[in-house]
């Protein structure tokens, strides 16, 4: 089985098969990204698939490698994301009875999303081996066709489809990165660029606290854990297939820290007004952690996907807002006695700054009954002109305190 190596053949066929079942979706060039990473970047869009993510591909091509008689019992495939809408999503297309295990902590969302896509949901263990393990024994027990997310062939070949189509509509790129979990689309794509495009540099991308992929390539033991908004990655147990091809290959694995993720999502929101999830987002991370690999050069990756909850969408913009100085929080002790409030919003506003949020204590974080804590959050321009305000208000002798 290791010794399965997909190609520019396997990936071209794949393509054929897929044809009118996926979406081929646009490759753009991103001049906010591009200044951002001092390179020329064109950003492959597969977070505009319909399941909203590049598992499409590889679902809908070992979906198209079934047998009749696998046709005629069904498919199982075990995730608690993308890859579950994707094997739901095609087997319904083509007319195939699809059961997903997914952990009982999955957000009901994502289950109600497979759902409507035809599939039983069956929710077992606590963790994603409890509910792998459980996949495995119903395939057996019902004689259904397990479908891996990556360590498949028919499933490397599907993901490899857009590394194709990626570089047909970009072809002066010098350089490209994947985000890698399992390693599936790196192993799909750096195949066929391997044998279309030798010159072109491949590179993968995980975040720090999952960088699995990296490890194994290394020779050092795999050690990983821990929250990270990159979730789609995070990955333990990478794909032995990808491993022996990215091995094979002499492929680089990067890993990034997880701010460089969250920067990556809010530049991208911002700056190409792409929604991107953690791992959709890890390539344009990669230019951002190491600009000395792409600087100069034209560089491409892929939005791999966009299936982000809104909430946390919100709370990495405000965050990177906050980082970026745009966003202002200060703590003043101020008199508490009418008229200071105004005089400390009037003095904001006239250096330009825009009042967002007051909060206004007195009973319990006053150091003493005559005053109280003043908390404001102010939107500003810039560093320089958040500073200006500080300036300002300590002008007219208050104490501020930045927080």
């Amino acid at each position: 089985m290791l010794d399965q190596q997909v190609g520019l053949a396997e990936v071209r066929a794949a393509a054929a098969r897929i044809q009118g079942a996926v979406r081929r979706t646009p490759t753009v060039e991103a001049d906010a990204v591009s200044r951002a990473a001092g390179a020329r970047v064109f950003l492959k869009l597969d977070n505009l698939q319909a399941t909203g993510a590049f598992k499409e591909r590889g679902a809908a091509n070992r979906v198209a490698l079934l047998t009749p008689r696998e046709r005629a019992a069904g498919v199982i495939a075990m995730s608690a994301g993308n890859h579950a809408q994707a094997v739901a999503r095609h087997a319904s297309l083509a007319g195939i009875a699809a059961t997903i295990v997914m952990p009982r902590f999955t957000p009901s969302t994502k289950v109600v999303r497979t759902e409507g896509w035809g599939a039983r949901v069956v929710l077992h263990g606590e963790t994603l081996a409890e509910a792998a393990a459980h996949a495995h024994a119903m395939a057996l027990n019902e004689g259904l066709t397990f479908i891996h997310p990556y360590d498949d062939a028919g499933v490397i070949a599907g993901q490899g489809t857009l590394a194709l189509e990626l570089l047909e509509d970009a072809p002066g790129v010098e350089a490209v990165v994947f985000p890698v979990g399992g390693g599936g689309m790196l192993a799909g794509c750096a195949g066929a660029i391997r044998e279309l495009r030798p010159e072109v540099q491949v590179f993968g991308v995980e975040v720090e606290g999952y960088p699995a992929m990296a490890q194994r390539l290394a020779g050092r033991p795999v050690a990983v854990g821990g929250p990270t908004i990159a979730e789609g990655i995070a990955v333990r147990d990478v794909g032995e297939l990808p491993y022996a091809q990215l091995r094979r290959l002499g492929i680089e694995v990067l890993v990034v820290p997880e701010r460089a993720v969250e920067q990556a999502i809010a530049l991208l929101a911002e700056g190409a007004k792409q929604v991107a999830e953690g791992a959709g987002a890890a390539g344009v991370a990669a230019m951002l952690a190491h600009p000395a690999r792409f600087a100069g050069r034209t560089v491409g990756t892929v939005i791999c996907g966009g299936n982000i909850d809104a909430r946390i969408l919100a709370n990495v913009l405000l965050r990177n807002l906050l980082r970026d100085g745009r966003i202002l929080r200060l703590h003043l002790d101020i008199p508490d006695r009418p008229g200071v409030l105004a005089d400390i919003t009037t003095r904001v506003a006239a250096i330009g700054g825009n009042v967002i949020e007051v909060s206004h204590r007195r009973l319990f974080a006053a150091p003493s009954v005559q005053t109280a804590e003043l908390e404001l959050m102010i939107e500003v321009r810039d560093t320089a002109q958040g500073d200006a305000i500080v300036a300002a208000l300590e002008a007219a002798a208050y104490v501020v305190r930045r927080g």
